[in-house]
């Protein structure tokens, strides 16, 4: 069982990092949650590193969107139209969390945090822009913690960035939205580069197609956001369309034998978001040494972010001579970014 004070932490952390002026709900549940012993305690069956308040609030909700009869429901605007007062919330969750307590400490010992946040792309549609402008050769992509793979299928997107132009796909059905901060304009090709390849590793991968699996991703969305939910159903329709190679395991571990089966005309592209913060600090070292140890032989880009800081982070190795950069601070959710390069890749 996880401490209690460590959870409590968790929960005021949330509630003040993540949750103030986005999820009025969350950011009051999550500030009761850390002074009450029962809810601390069954949030003491989670994974060890796994985000627990995201994890506590998805299986709460994915019990509720699956239909479980509970007054809760009203409060959530996901599930009604007119929500109810988000302050009367608290007592209603903690009766659903006791009336379902087997339900819930199921799916925290089974369950990962696994949000493929579309919007995200929004930055890396640059990044990847940025590398093709530096090597000038399709994109093998390698995402790990893949999920679904929807980020995988990035250039499959169109996306806006505070004007009139649109870039990347243009005649896609999902437009993505974001707001570039900051004095440096990243590289932002009209159309996608090329991908060659997409391949996402994950120790539990999603199929869209089931329809359990679909409603956790849904559960993750938060419930007054109705846009990255909007998002997330335009997205999973292109994975249908889409040729992504989704597989079942330790990336880490993977990563090497992926990365051999990918023809030398392509240049590998290894990339993460918000997933590092879920392995230990062994398997992050291991992660970074795993792609070093790649770059001795292959030219390889490595974009990142949760291990060092929170910034993203491009590191590449073409000729077996490293590079690191710090290119962007973002957003959790994508809405805005802060292009930190300065020029191309160095």
């Amino acid at each position: 069982m996880l401490n209690k004070d460590i959870v409590s932490r968790a929960f005021k952390a949330f509630a003040e990092r993540e949750c103030k002026g986005i999820s009025l709900l969350y950011e009051d549940l999550s500030l009761r949650i850390a002074r009450d012993d029962e809810l601390l305690e069954l949030c003491g069956n989670a994974q060890e590193r796994q985000p627990i308040p995201n994890l506590l609030f998805g299986a709460v909700h994915y019990l509720l969107l699956r239909g479980s009869d509970h007054p809760l429901k009203e409060f959530y605007p996901s599930i009604v139209d007119h929500p109810k007062l988000h302050k009367e919330s608290f007592p209603y969750f903690k009766d659903f969390c006791l009336e379902y307590r087997k339900a819930i400490i199921l799916i925290l010992k089974t369950r990962l945090v696994q949000t493929n946040e579309v919007r995200r792309c929004a930055y890396l549609y640059p990044v990847f822009s940025t590398i093709y402008e530096r090597v000038k050769k399709p994109l093998a992509l390698i995402e790990i913690g893949t999920s679904a793979g929807l980020q995988l299928l990035w250039d499959k997107y169109s996306y806006s960035f505070g004007t009139k132009k649109i870039y990347g796909n243009k005649d896609s059905n999902l437009l993505i939205s974001a707001e570039v901060r900051g004095n440096n304009t990243p590289i932002l090709h009209s159309t996608p580069p090329p991908v060659s390849e997409r391949i996402g590793l994950d120790l539990n991968t999603i199929d869209l197609n089931n329809d359990a699996d679909k409603l956790w991703l849904r559960a993750l969305i938060w419930p007054e956001h109705k846009e990255r939910s909007a998002m997330f159903d335009e997205a999973a329709k292109y994975i249908k369309k889409g040729t992504v190679n989704l597989i079942e395991g330790d990336g880490i571990c993977l990563l090497a034998q992926y990365v051999e089966e990918i023809p030398g005309n392509s240049v590998i592209c290894v990339f993460h978001t918000h997933v590092a913060n879920q392995l230990s600090r062994e398997q992050q070292k291991q992660l970074m040494q795993t792609v070093s140890t790649i770059g001795m032989k292959r030219d390889v880009f490595h974009i990142y972010n949760n291990i060092q800081d929170q910034y993203l982070h491009v590191d590449f190795y073409l000729d077996g001579i490293a590079s690191h950069n710090t290119v962007a601070e973002t957003d959790g959710q994508g809405r805005w970014f802060e292009w930190l390069l300065e020029g191309e890749l160095k």
